[in-house]
């Protein structure tokens, strides 16, 4: 016995943190995932604008012409 606790009490309060421990370190490696693709998803936004905005540009000069 381990403070008064039958040995089965303890490895199951150990156990309980273990698992939390294990839950707060997958929720931070999730959240890393989710900013990375976020951060990727807005580069290809942010290209496609610029890519858009040269294509203006160009008519523009197109049509001045």
């Amino acid at each position: 016995m381990i403070f008064g606790l039958p040995v089965w009490v303890f490895f199951c309060i150990v156990f309980i943190f273990v698992s939390g421990y294990m839950a707060i370190r997958a929720m931070r490696a999730e959240h890393h995932l989710e900013q990375e693709f976020i951060e990727r998803e807005g580069q290809v936004y942010l290209k496609r604008m610029e890519k858009e905005k040269e294509l203006r540009g160009k008519r523009k000069a197109m049509m001045s012409e």
